[in-house]
C-alpha cells in the first residue's frame, strides 16, 4: 500500500511543481496572434486589418501521422504485450502484460505534465528545459489558435508514443522478478534522466548530434530510434538483468514460453506497427516515408531467414521463435537505417540482424549466465547497435539528399565517408554511457528504499497472484 502512495505522490508532486503559470513559446515558430470575432458596426468603419492567416494543415500528413501514431502504440498493447506475455510461464502473463498497459496510462500522463519539454524543449543542445509544460506552447490556447498549433500537437502525439514503448521494452529484462511499484518509479525516473535526454541530443533540433542541426559536430544518423529507443532500453536491460539477478531456479529447471500462439500473433503486430514506427519518422506521407515502408519491409523479413537458418544449422530444427524473434531483429535493425538505406540494402541489414541478434541471445547469454528474461538486450541492445553501425556503413546519398542541412545528400563508408561512421560511433558511446550510468543509480537508490524484487514466495507463486490478484487463466 505504501508503495501505491509513493507512486500516487511522484505524479502529484510533478503536476504541482508544474501547474504553476509560465510564460512559454513554441520551438521553431512564434505563436500567430489569435483572432477575434468582431461585431458589425452600427455606422460604416475603416476596413479593420485582415488577421493573419494560418496556412491549413496538410490533409495527407495530418492522416498518415494520426494513423502512424496509432500504429506506435498498438506496437505496446496488444503487440508488445502478447510478445512478451507468451513468452513468460503461465503464472506470470498478466504481470508482464500489466506492466505493459499500465505504462501506456502512466507514460502518457508523464509526456504531457512534463516529458515532451525536457526532450524538445528550449535551444540547449544537451537537455530540454520546461518551457512546454502541460503542454502550453503546444496545443491551442487562448493566445494559439487550434490552426496553429496543429502540426506541434501531431509531432507531440507521434514521439509520446515512441515515449510510452521505450521503458516497456525494458520490462522484459526483469520479468517475473520485479515488483510492480518498483517498475513504475523506475519507469518514471528512467523515462526523465534517460531517455529524455538522448531523445533530445538526437531529434531535438538543438540537439548536438542531430542531423539537421548546422552546428552539430557529429551529426548522427537515427531516422526513428536506434539510439533513442533500441540501444537506451536494450543496454538499460542489461543493466537490470544483472543488477536484480537470476529467477529463483534459473538455470536448473526448464523456463520455457508457455504460449507462442500469442508470441506469434504479438510479433506479427508488432511487424505491422513498426510500419508506422519507421514510415511515421518521416513526419509527412512523402517519399522517405514510402522509402521507409519498403525498407522496414524487406529487413523484417529477411531478418527471420537470418535468425531461422542460423538456429536451424545450429540446432537441427528451425522453431516458431526463431522466425518472430527474427522479424523482431531485423526491424530494430532498420529502424535508424529506414531512412538513410535503400530496400535492398534493407535486406542486408535485416539479415544480418537476424544472425548477430541469434548468437546474442543464444551464445553470448550462454556464455556470460545472465538473466534476460526475454531478451530484451539480445534484440533491442545488440540489434540496435548493429542497425547503428551498419547505417553509418551503408548510408545512401541518393536517399538522403535534401535531410538538412546536407543537400547533396549524406552517404557512409561505402560512398566515401568514414566520418559518419564515427558520427554513429560517438552517438551509440553516449547514448550507451548514459543508459548504464542513469539504471544503475537509478536501481541502486530503489533497491535501498523500495526493494527491487518480490519475495522468493511470491516469485514462485508468480506475479500475477502475488502482484494483482488474479489469474491469467482459469479453466472451470
Amino acid at each position: 500500500m505504501k508503495h501505491c502512495l509513493l507512486v500516487g505522490a511522484l505524479f502529484a508532486a510533478l503536476v504541482a511543481c508544474f501547474s504553476s503559470p509560465v510564460q512559454l513559446y513554441a520551438q521553431e515558430e512564434k505563436p500567430a496572434e489569435p483572432q477575434t470575432q468582431m461585431q458589425a458596426p452600427e455606422e460604416p468603419a475603416p476596413a479593420a486589418e485582415a488577421p493573419a492567416e494560418v496556412p491549413p494543415l496538410d490533409a495527407g500528413k495530418v492522416a498518415w501521422m494520426l494513423t502512424s501514431s496509432a500504429l506506435v502504440l498498438f506496437m505496446t498493447a496488444p503487440g508488445l504485450a502478447l510478445f512478451y506475455g507468451g513468452l513468460v510461464r503461465k503464472k506470470n502473463i498478466l504481470g508482464v502484460m500489466m506492466q505493459c498497459f499500465f505504462l501506456m496510462g502512466l507514460m502518457t500522463v508523464l509526456w504531457a505534465v512534463v516529458g515532451y519539454s525536457w526532450a524538445f524543449g528550449g535551444t540547449n543542445p544537451y537537455i530540454g528545459n520546461f518551457d512546454f509544460v502541460l503542454l502550453k506552447g503546444v496545443i491551442a490556447g487562448p493566445d494559439r489558435l487550434l490552426e496553429a498549433a496543429g502540426n506541434d500537437m501531431l509531432f507531440c502525439v507521434f514521439q509520446g508514443m515512441f515515449f510510452i514503448i521505450t521503458p516497456a521494452l525494458i520490462c522484459g529484462a526483469f520479468a517475473e522478478r520485479m515488483k510492480f511499484s518498483t517498475m513504475a518509479v523506475f519507469s518514471v525516473l528512467w523515462a526523465l534522466l534517460v531517455y529524455c535526454p538522448i531523445a533530445h541530443w538526437v531529434w531535438s533540433t538543438p540537439g548536438w548530434l542531430n542531423v539537421f542541426n548546422p552546428d552539430a559536430k557529429f551529426p548522427g544518423l537515427d531516422f526513428a530510434g536506434g539510439t533513442v529507443v533500441h540501444i537506451s532500453s536494450g543496454v538499460s536491460a542489461l543493466i537490470c538483468a544483472l543488477l536484480i539477478g537470476k529467477r529463483v531456479g534459473f538455470g536448473k529447471e526448464p523456463m520455457p514460453p508457455h504460449n507462442l500462439t500469442y508470441t506469434c500473433i504479438g510479433a506479427a503486430m508488432l511487424w505491422v506497427g513498426w510500419f508506422g514506427f519507421n514510415g511515421g519518422s518521416a513526419l509527412a506521407a512523402d517519399k522517405w516515408a514510402v522509402n521507409a515502408f519498403l525498407a522496414t519491409h524487406f529487413a523484417a523479413a529477411a531478418g527471420v531467414l537470418g535468425w531461422v537458418f542460423a538456429e536451424w544449422i545450429g540446432h537441427g530444427k528451425p522453431t516458431t521463435l526463431g522466425a518472430c524473434s527474427g522479424a523482431v531483429a531485423g526491424l530494430v535493425c532498420i529502424t535508424p537505417a529506414a531512412g538513410a538505406v535503400d530496400p535492398i540494402q534493407g535486406l542486408i541489414l535485416g539479415l544480418a540482424a537476424g544472425v548477430v541478434c541469434y548468437l546474442a541471445c543464444t551464445k553470448l547469454k550462454n556464455a556470460l549466465g545472465y538473466d534476460d528474461s526475454l531478451d530484451a538486450f539480445g534484440v533491442h541492445g545488440v540489434g540496435g547497435t548493429l542497425g547503428a553501425i551498419l547505417t553509418g556503413v551503408f548510408a545512401n546519398k541518393a536517399i538522403t539528399a535534401g535531410i538538412g542541412p546536407f543537400k547533396d545528400g549524406l552517404g557512409g563508408v561505402l560512398e566515401g565517408n568514414p566520418q559518419q561512421l564515427v558520427n554513429q560511433l560517438v552517438g551509440i558511446g553516449c547514448s550507451m554511457g548514459l543508459a548504464i550510468v542513469g539504471t544503475f543509480i537509478l536501481l541502486k537508490l530503489l533497491d535501498a528504499t523500495m526493494g527491487l524484487r518480490v519475495s522468493q514466495d511470491d516469485e514462485i507463486q508468480g506475479l500475477d497472484l502475488s502482484q494483482h490478484g488474479e489469474e491469467g487463466y482459469i479453466f472451470l
